[in-house]
């Protein structure tokens, strides 16, 4: 698993099952992470410093033990400060820093000063609480800098020199990368973020995209945030902002992981969740499915055709929704007969998630169509 997770795309997807990319089938190219890549360049810029050597490739330790070697991409030395430039490459993974270069600006402190991190152009600062790293810092994760300070020992105590260094992390361009990325509602200005646990990317980690949903929860909860919206694509999320004025961070992007959201809430929750997706999606939570995913789980055509029929449908409506291509025909249906299957699905849906946070969380449904239009709800509890 890889939680490279603020770089990965943050923009919503599609909320219906038939505009929705399916994950390639075929295996998968790995690559590495920001983290990773910033130790390679750390590591090559404080032995140039030492040494007035560039190793290329340059061989660092990741977490697990695994010893990958890293290409440099650029590298530069004065007698104050040595630089080296590591591109990155994702692997098959959809990341907005694929082929980033990752560059490491290391100059040498006064003995006892230990290492010291900057952030240079392209490299986020955080702001707000709530992320492993406090407001003030450079948005450089706990994983990577504890890489960053292995790699320096292991070449201080190689060179017999002491592990005293300032390592400045800069992105070219990567202000305008970190635009499409989850930092702006986390709160993370100016540039991307170093990330990584194990340094590996595992290409579509349904496991990163869950711990960005929790970092995202953890912000809004610092922030004293009551209200969210966890929407599963771009035009539920725009739906939502039509009713509500919530600040940029108080919209999770869930996309098909309802269940990373509601479990979290069970044991972090907030006051209220405004939760909202298309009608197939809705439809799947209705009857009980967490993973949204076509590829995990499927709508069930004879449910809404049975919740048809219990709301009145006659026996042709309810056959013909039973024989619906998608659930969205299977609306349609509904509503020229004058069905609220909507509503309906709003409602189950709402049950289904009051159950998973254990009712510790006032939830609401939206259930929208292609067009944003909201097709079926359920509010909140308290008004």
């Amino acid at each position: 698993m890889d939680i490279d997770l603020y770089n990965n795309v943050m923009t919503p997807g599609p909320d219906s099952e038939e505009d929705a990319a399916p994950v390639p089938a075929t295996p998968l190219r790995r690559g590495w992470t920001t983290g990773a890549c910033a130790t390679a360049a750390a590591k090559a810029a404080f032995e140039a410093l030492l040494t007035g050597r560039f190793p290329d490739p340059v061989e660092i330790t990741l977490p697990k033990g695994q010893r990958p070697g890293f290409a440099l991409a650029r590298s530069e030395r004065s007698e104050t400060q040595a630089t080296a430039g590591i591109v990155k490459d994702a692997g098959d993974d959809p990341d907005v820093t694929h082929l980033a270069t990752i560059l490491a600006t290391v100059r040498r402190l006064p003995e006892g000063s230990g290492v010291q991190f900057r952030a240079g152009p392209g490299v986020g600062t955080v702001t707000r609480a709530g992320l492993p790293i406090p407001p003030g810092e450079p948005a450089i994760n706990p994983v990577p800098r504890q890489m960053m300070r292995d790699a320096v020992a292991e070449v201080a105590a190689r060179c017999g020199a002491t592990p005293d260094v300032e390592i400045t992390l800069s992105i070219p361009n990567g202000a305008e990368i970190a635009k499409q990325t989850w930092n702006p509602r986390l709160g993370i200005v100016d540039g991307l973020s170093i990330l990584g646990t194990t340094g590996i990317v595992n290409p579509y980690s349904c496991s990163a995209w869950i711990a960005s949903i929790h970092r995202g929860i953890d912000v809004l909860r610092a922030a004293g945030l009551e209200h969210a919206a966890a929407c599963t694509g771009s035009s539920s999320e725009a739906t939502v902002a039509r009713f509500y004025d919530l600040p940029d961070f108080g919209y999770i992007d869930m996309g098909d992981f309802a269940g990373g959201v509601l479990k979290y809430l069970r044991h972090h929750p907030i006051a209220r969740l405004t939760l909202a997706g298309g009608f197939g999606k809705i439809s799947k939570l209705a009857e009980g499915s967490l993973d949204l995913h076509s590829g995990r789980s499927q709508v069930s055509l004879d449910g809404l055709a049975s919740a048809a029929a219990a709301l009145g449908g006659d026996g042709a409506t309810v056959a013909a929704i039973a024989k619906a291509n998608t659930a969205m025909e299977a609306l349609k249906i509904a509503q020229a007969a004058g069905l609220p299957l909507g509503g309906w699905v709003a409602a189950k849906a709402r049950d289904v998630a009051k159950a998973e946070v254990d009712g510790r969380v006032d939830i609401e449904l939206m259930v929208i169509d292609r067009a944003g239009a909201v097709v079926g709800h359920a509010g909140f509890d308290a008004g």
